[in-house]
């Protein structure tokens, strides 16, 4: 038996595992979304980069979790990164779902300039993407119109604080699942990872939000991650 912590991306809450959890629980395992600061129920509550990274490790320690897989789905990725270094033996695996990897001393909005721009226009938040952002990424209408209602403004400072790592992301037993057409591949650091043999890649003919176009899929491919 492991135990999945499922922190999901930007904007969204533990509400975007409803359809993966059933799956893994009912393969025998434990399943516990989180919530990050600021974000769904937890709206309001201050949040920085290190927020995030302790709401994770948090989480491990007080439900007194061992073989604990961690998984990162978009943003989520950068937290996810930096507490599993801190989990000691506590943690069996991470998972990567189609997400953004720490990198020590720079911040998930480094690359993306205009994400700043936007924080600044929106009083230090960024605002929920409108439908048209989901298009094209094998998602039904509804389950467009259910991400779009319930997703929330996102913390800037979670964005653009940098991230702390002790020590390299080699290190990690990890999963690197990417979510595109065949053909595609991940960027050159995921990459280097996976062809150095540090990382395992699996690869999902689906869109950027697999815990809702593909949640049975999904499912097996977490649980077939501790596995590699």
């Amino acid at each position: 038996m492991v135990n999945f912590i499922l922190v999901p991306g930007a904007r969204l809450g533990a509400w975007a595992w409803d359809a993966v959890v059933p799956h893994l629980r009912e393969a025998g395992h434990g399943a516990y979304p989180l919530t990050l600061s600021g974000l769904a129920e937890k709206r309001g509550v201050p949040a920085g980069q290190q927020t995030h990274v302790q709401d994770i490790v948090d989480e491990v320690e007080r439900l007194d979790l061992r073989e604990v897989v961690l998984v990162g789905h978009s943003y989520a990725g950068i937290p996810v990164g930096q507490a599993a270094e801190r989990l000691g033996d506590r943690l069996a695996h991470t998972v990567f779902l189609d997400s953004s990897i720490p990198v020590d001393g720079e911040s998930f909005a480094g690359p993306w300039p205009d994400i700043e721009a936007s924080l600044a226009r929106n009083d230090g938040f960024w605002p929920p993407a409108a439908a048209s952002h989901y298009a094209g990424h094998d998602l039904t209408e509804q389950q467009i119109a259910r991400i779009v209602a319930d997703s929330t403004p996102h913390p800037g400072r979670t964005l653009t604080e940098p991230a702390v790592l002790s020590g390299p992301l080699s290190d990690l037993k990890a999963t690197y699942v990417l979510c595109a057409p065949a053909g595609e591949e991940p960027d050159d650091d995921v990459a280097q990872l996976v062809a150095d043999g540090h990382w395992r890649l699996v690869r999902m003919d689906t869109g950027h939000w697999p815990m809702f176009s593909r949640p049975r899929e999904l499912a097996q491919v977490l649980l077939d991650a501790p596995k590699a």
